[in-house]
């Protein structure tokens, strides 16, 4: 046979050459200083992040915190398990039997043999880690029991202090979960070794376990009883913050009469059995048999059948149904005072209103300010209204439902011209990142005033340079400003574009983290996913990077133990913008108070639009508004404010986090006007005044006097009724104040049960509830048939109807506010119409009915008024509702503050203007004397000069200066 040829290449057989090793050994070390950079640059953003606010304490805090616990915890239980594992091989018999079963496991036994001191440490090392994490999430649960703060107020079953309960316990709760992890893990980690190695057995001859098997496992199940026995006395106080359902409440919380006389009890003598039971398991070694453990733990289980379970039953069921009531009352007392006073609800007054369904001037003159503050303008509404006429560029926008604030005594509603990068026409990175970084200028318009076209009368409007506002108005945080930009260096954005098309550019001189460094853009790179970060020439030296920026975000992150009200809403603060947002303390462990899940109670019509509370699933039992927060709108500088300054909660996270919060004192003049009463928390409260308006506890068992939060009758969401911010005088009130106010129905009915109200403006009055309670007889109208009035009476359907056919529009409601004036319940609504193919509605009419009869729909608010209240006043008490005063190019005269010099005007015009002007002067004066026949003819008169005022041309181009139509505030308090 002739001879092969040789193969022109020979793959090599053995081990790899000398430069294979070293190449692998370098791809491996690089891939692993990758991975542990990607690991580690999280970490350093955050810190970088955290430095750049001046709030590194906060991160240090949490990271030295975590780390600690997770290390402590971590090791005890690999120590614990790696013991275990350990002493059950110590004491493995020399020998092990000869059986079938025995001869299988020889084979695992040497399989494990020359790795067995690795497998321990593995074994040990993973639950460890498994336990140290879980540990690490508890961080804010240790923080609070090493830095509670008592509260001064005992709950009235054990008589301690309600810091127990709400630091205290959660941390011995956590203490004995853990034991019994470690103690579980470590018997069946001992009960494999064990089996293992012969220790225990389930076939052949002799004893199923050997001495040192049975001491083993018997002392580990001691130690699992005697931790029952401190889980049976821990629950006896766990009682206390139990939670259930209840007299239709679902949170109900505490303890009732079968807990007291036969729960309670019952954990005392179980705990005490148990202890015996563990002392039975631990005499096991000694007496070396099984039996009276076993029985023992036997007895214990029957006894937690018998008398904590079988027990309470019997009670329930032969004392306390037959006879509820009577056994029930002194625990229902107790819950219905811990629940109004955990949710700062006990100084809620109530009292009786019987509304009148006539009124008179006399009647009229204390609620002047209250009918000349009606809003007309719905935040909710008006949003695409105020993007049409003022966003003026695509790539700028307003959020879906605008905020209301009062600047001097000017109701306003107002919105920030944001960025919207949906509208930028030509993406790329440099466009998205670097030119489009910022929105520009805050919009503002009175809210009980529209022009002659059902538009908004602007306070502050228009696009101009920087200079000329009087406040900084470059926002580059915002409610829509989602992405990273890159900013400064020689880096130039755009502010806006001109009618000209040039675009006005700025640099950023505000804050943000430095990418001079390289390995920080590295870190920034691997962050954003953006590898041109590293490399990009656009990057020069003082650039610095702007990331998670809005309002919302950057307070969570400064406070992680606040819940976020979901409202953040925009103040101008001297010469800058600044967002406002509150910041709540919470707790479930208020012994007695039921609890609530905020996620439901803080749910009502707009909350797709105004987004959700931070802590939407979590239920809670406690809740303070304690903490006011400012983010700036330019620099992104976050600052808390102490509210309440007697929060326990709050002084607590102060301790463990010193330095973050500034003391009440500090908040600045310019804002404090502005701060008001939360939207949040008032729809928890007064989702719990529905029922715990009823402070006696024979009624509240009875509960027919149950109320409910309407369903918004302008929407098709079935949704409740939001809350309003609006100015007005309770009866009881010496003045009219800025208020949240809402209103209630009976459970299941439609009419108005009650009238609720807090007072929002910063002062002695602040946070005040005022509740007026409605006779069941008095056929007050709740919303919903209030709505239903309108939309039956014949007049109103017809006209509707008719302007909806001409116009080729659709009819859009407003808010329905309820008001209590002059004795009785004035209903007003504005209606919008939106025109096909248009995105901006438009106020066309105000409907308005007092009592249950009158329905009127007029032009505007005080003609609508005038009739509605007949003879009680010839003329209607509302501020003016005047047309803006055209500039030459048929545009609106610019905002009051504005910077922008008026052009010269011709005397007709005026003479207008100056009639005008005299006319609002005089009706103001007439509004504050009550005199509503004076102030009709002001009106008229101003109206006459308003019109005279449109129809005059200026002598120039430019704007035309507009009549002073009300008191402009200074810059720092104005838009």
């Amino acid at each position: 046979m002739p001879d092969r040829p040789e193969p022109a290449f020979r793959a090599r057989v053995g081990p790899p050459s000398r430069r294979t090793r070293v190449l692998l050994l370098t791809a491996g070390v690089l891939a692993v200083l990758f991975l542990l950079f990607v690991a580690a640059s999280g970490l350093w953003t955050d810190w970088l992040w955290y430095r750049s606010l001046h709030y590194g304490g906060v991160f240090g805090t949490q990271l030295r915190t975590k780390a600690g616990l997770f290390a402590v915890f971590g090791l005890a239980m690999a120590l614990v398990v790696g013991f275990n594992l350990w002493l059950a091989h110590r004491l493995r018999p020399p020998l092990a039997a000869m059986s079938v079963e025995q001869q299988s496991l020889d084979r695992y036994r040497m399989g494990v043999a020359p790795h067995k001191k690795w497998l321990l440490a593995g074994a040990a090392l993973l639950v460890g880690l498994v336990a140290g994490a879980a540990a690490a999430g508890q961080w804010r649960t240790w923080l609070l029991w090493t830095n509670g703060t008592p509260f001064g107020v005992k709950d009235s079953q054990f008589h301690l202090d309600v810091s127990f309960y709400a630091f205290e316990l959660p941390w011995f709760e956590f203490l004995l979960g853990f034991a019994f992890s470690a103690v579980l893990v470590s018997l069946l980690a001992a009960t494999l070794v064990h089996y293992l190695y012969g220790g225990l057995r389930l076939q052949g001859p002799g004893r199923r376990a050997s001495r040192g098997a049975q001491g083993h496992l018997a002392v580990l199940l001691g130690v699992f009883v005697l931790l029952k026995a401190a889980a049976y006395w821990l629950d006896r106080y766990a009682l206390a913050v139990k939670s259930g359902s209840y007299k239709g409440v679902e949170g109900w919380t505490g303890l009732r009469y079968v807990d007291a006389n036969a729960f309670l009890p019952a954990k005392t003598i179980l705990f005490f059995v148990a202890v015996i039971c563990a002392l039975l398991f631990f005499l096991t070694p000694v007496r070396r048999t099984w039996a009276p453990a076993l029985i023992g733990f036997g007895l214990m289980a029957l006894s937690a059948v018998l008398i904590g379970g079988l027990y309470p039953a019997i009670v329930q069921q032969f004392q306390v149904k037959p006879n509820e009531q009577a056994k029930e009352l002194p625990y229902i007392q107790k819950n219905i005072d811990a629940t109004r006073q955990a949710y700062g609800i006990a100084g809620a007054e109530t009292t009786q209103y019987g509304p009148r369904s006539t009124t008179s001037a006399e009647a009229l003159k204390p609620d002047a300010q209250t009918v000349a503050g009606i809003r007309l303008l719905d935040p909710n509404v008006v949003a695409p209204t105020f993007r049409q006429a003022e966003a003026q560029r695509k790539y700028y926008a307003f959020p879906r439902t605008l905020d209301v604030d009062r600047y001097g005594t000017q109701d306003t509603v107002l919105g920030v011209r944001e960025l919207d990068m949906t509208g930028v026409q030509q993406h790329s990175w440099i466009n998205d990142h670097f030119k489009y970084t910022h929105g520009y200028g805050v919009v503002a318009a009175k809210g009980n005033q529209v022009d002659a076209n059902g538009k908004p009368v602007y306070t502050e409007s228009g696009l101009r340079d920087a200079d000329q506002y009087s406040y900084n108005p470059q926002v580059y945080y915002g409610e829509k400003t989602t992405a990273y930009s890159i900013v400064g260096g020689t880096n130039q954005e755009i502010d806006y574009t001109s009618e000209s098309g040039a675009d006005k550019l700025t640099q950023y001189r505000g804050g943000g983290i430095s990418l001079d460094n390289p390995l920080t853009r590295a870190a920034y790179a691997v962050k954003f996913h953006e590898p041109q970060i590293l490399y990009s020439g656009a990057i020069t030296d003082g650039a610095r990077v702007l990331y998670d920026r809005t309002p919302k975000e950057r307070v969570e992150k400064v406070a992680p133990w606040l819940s976020i009200d979901a409202d953040p809403y925009p103040v101008i603060q001297g010469d800058h913008v600044v967002w406002v947002l509150d910041g709540y303390t919470t707790s479930d462990g208020y012994p007695f108070a039921s609890r609530t899940t905020l996620g439901e109670s803080t749910k009502d019509a707009l909350t797709d639009q105004r987004g959700r509370t931070l802590t939407a699933v979590n239920q809670v039992n406690y809740i303070r508004n304690s903490v006011k927060a400012t983010v700036d709108a330019y620099t992104g500088e976050v600052r808390l404010y102490q509210w309440d300054e007697a929060d326990p909660v709050l002084k607590s996270w102060m301790k463990a986090f010193p330095g973050t919060v500034r003391a009440k004192s500090a908040i600045p003049a310019a804002l404090l006007p502005h701060l008001r009463y939360p939207q949040d928390l008032f729809k928890v409260q007064r989702e719990l005044l529905g029922q715990y308006h009823m402070t006696d506890a024979a009624a509240f068992f009875s509960g027919t006097d149950i109320w409910q939060v309407p369903n918004d009758p302008t929407t098709n969401t079935d949704e409740v009724q939001p809350p309003y911010y609006l100015t007005l005088r309770m009866p009881d009130a010496k003045g009219a104040a800025f208020s949240l106010a809402t209103s209630f129905t009976p459970s299941g009915q439609e009419n108005l049960a009650a009238f609720m109200a807090v007072s929002a403006d910063p002062g002695p009055d602040y946070g005040k509830i005022r509740i007026l309670r409605v006779p069941g007889d008095s056929g007050a109208l709740g919303p919903n048939q209030a709505q239903a009035k309108f939309n039956s009476n014949g007049a109103v359907a017809s006209q509707l109807s008719l302007l909806a056919s001409r116009n080729d529009s659709a009819v859009v409601y407003g808010n329905l506010l309820t008001l209590p004036v002059g004795g009785g319940i004035l209903n007003v609504e504005p209606v919008y119409l939106l025109a096909r193919g248009a995105k901006a509605p438009v106020l066309q009419k105000v409907l308005a009915m007092y009592g249950n009869d009158k329905v009127v729909m007029a032009d505007t608010l005080s003609d609508a008024l005038a009739q509605v209240f007949g003879g009680a006043a010839t003329g209607a008490p509302a501020t003016p509702t005047a047309p803006a005063t055209p500039d030459a190019s048929g545009g609106a005269t610019p905002a009051p503050g504005s910077t922008t010099p008026p052009a010269a005007v011709n005397p007709d015009l005026q003479q207008a203007l100056q009639d005008a002007q005299k006319a609002f002067d005089e009706g103001q004066a007439a509004l504050k004397n009550g005199d509503w026949t004076a102030y009709g003819k002001a009106q008229q008169a101003l109206q006459d000069a308003l019109k005279r005022a449109a129809a005059a041309k200026p002598a120039a181009a430019g704007a035309a200066p507009a009549p002073a139509g009300s008191p402009t505030p200074s810059a720092s308090s104005t838009p």
